[in-house]
């Protein structure tokens, strides 16, 4: 029975080495078959992200063209862009295998935060990828539209989906960063006080980060942003605020309980 217990609670380095190579084949392997798919999906993906600058050369008589500079510019960019979509669309697998591995090493109160992590910034993630790609449109007419009329604006390809690709990504991140706050209160290093306490800063951040992620004249873009940002912001605060209230009744209940000011809590 000890030995059981042993063999499930303690991995030697070489098992550790071992479970870590299979999940990161597994996770490899997942990537490799997104990629695959991502490769023929370059070209609906490329014609809607294409789209809006046919509606500029349309409506606004702009020439705007995407160019592949070089002979390999088209092949080294879908590579790049499957590979891209490779990682995003097999996600769930291989965050599956990472957590897979991490998971037995981690307390109960440890997972139960991990949990309560992934659950609560995978869809604020994909909120704000989906807000970005909604926006990504605008964004692109507006920047395009300060072409002089009579001239062209020739747009490397590369640089074209870079940018496509920074604000998805931006846009996610930025929905996810009041969980992370939340999940830092839980574990104790803030208080709902101290995140309070740089709500102007955190407003200053905000509004920065709209600005860099809508690089439009059009005021309302950076409003549209700012507003759903700054909402999660205040929820974080009263998240944690609620959740240091909860720790400092527990901590009161301890003591009544019988607990020494000498003792140690330990408060989940």
């Amino acid at each position: 029975m000890l030995r059981r217990k042993n063999k499930e609670r303690r991995m030697s380095l070489g098992s550790h080495l071992r479970e870590l190579r299979r999940r990161l084949s597994w996770s490899a392997g997942f990537i490799l078959v997104g990629t695959v798919a991502g490769w023929f999906l370059f070209d609906p993906v490329f014609k809607i992200l294409q789209a809006p600058l046919l509606e500029v050369t349309e409506e606004r008589g702009i020439e705007a063209i995407v160019n592949f500079g070089t002979v390999v510019s088209a092949f080294d960019l879908r590579i790049q862009l499957a590979i891209f979509m490779g990682i995003i669309l097999t996600a769930p697998f291989w965050l599956y295998n990472l957590w897979a591995f991490i998971a037995p090493g981690l307390k109960k109160r440890e997972k139960r935060f991990a949990l309560g992590f992934v659950f609560a910034a995978l869809p604020l993630f994909l909120t704000g990828t989906f807000l970005a790609w909604t926006a990504l449109p605008g964004f692109v007419v507006v920047l395009i539209g300060f072409t002089p009329e009579g001239s062209s604006n020739v747009i490397n390809a590369s640089e074209y989906m870079l940018f496509a690709i920074r604000i998805l990504l931006i846009f996610g991140l930025a929905f996810v960063m009041p969980v992370v706050l939340v999940l830092m209160n839980f574990a104790g290093i803030v208080t709902g006080k101290g995140i309070l306490g740089a709500w102007r800063i955190s407003l200053l951040l905000i509004a920065l980060v709209s600005a860099l992620a809508t690089p439009t004249a059009d005021p309302m873009s950076m409003f549209l942003l700012m507003a759903p940002l700054a909402a999660l912001y205040f929820m974080s605060v009263g998240i944690a605020m609620l959740n240091d209230k909860r720790r400092a009744r527990r901590q009161a209940k301890l003591i009544d309980e019988g607990f020494d000011s000498g003792d140690e809590l330990v408060v989940e």
